[in-house]
């Protein structure tokens, strides 16, 4: 645990507070001095490497644009494929394509449905979660495709706003683990 907690706390100080960005009242969580620290970039990358392992994954699934700077270097640390899941249109060819519903509109999200087996264990991996509405159409997404659902693993949740209640009935006995609760 003490392991654990000292990622945690390296983690922690390596996020960047952004008051009123992107719109007033809004307080920003910055991971980019995370990422430029590469003692905290490689804790990172180790602790949800390890949570792929634990959860069986086969592959790693990130969630555009954030997720893919996390999921790649897990799915190599993990010795796993990575799958980016798009924002729609900027896959070329055959996708599968998931709409799901914002705060004020919606949005659509796709993947290469033959990029996901049958026999995969996916991992979704992304930074934050927030309201949960992009994890849990990825989610959506993955089953769709043919394959099985592993869990979520984050960096941060936002608790106070929601995600994981929403998220829970979308992953039935999978676990969702953040690393960072706030």
């Amino acid at each position: 645990m003490t392991e654990l907690t000292d990622v945690s706390t390296l983690l922690l100080s390596r996020i960047r507070d952004v008051a009123d960005y992107p719109e007033p009242g809004v307080m920003f969580k910055d991971i980019t001095p995370l990422l430029a620290d590469p003692v905290a970039f490689e804790a990172l990358t180790g602790a949800l490497a390890e949570i792929a392992v634990r959860t069986g994954a086969t592959k790693i699934v990130g969630l555009e644009a954030r997720g893919f700077i996390l999921g790649a270097p897990v799915a190599v640390r993990a010795g796993l494929g990575f799958i980016p899941v798009r924002k729609a249109g900027k896959l070329p060819g055959a996708t599968l394509s998931q709409t799901y519903d914002l705060e004020y509109g919606s949005a659509e999200i796709e993947v290469h449905a033959e990029d996901l087996d049958a026999g995969d264990r996916i991992l979704v991996v992304d930074d934050v979660l927030a309201t949960g509405g992009t994890a849990e159409a990825s989610l959506q997404l993955v089953r769709r495709a043919g394959a099985e659902v592993a869990g979520v693993a984050v960096l941060m949740e936002l608790g106070f706003l929601g995600g994981r209640s929403r998220l829970e009935p979308a992953l039935g006995d999978a676990p969702l683990e953040s690393l960072l609760q706030i």
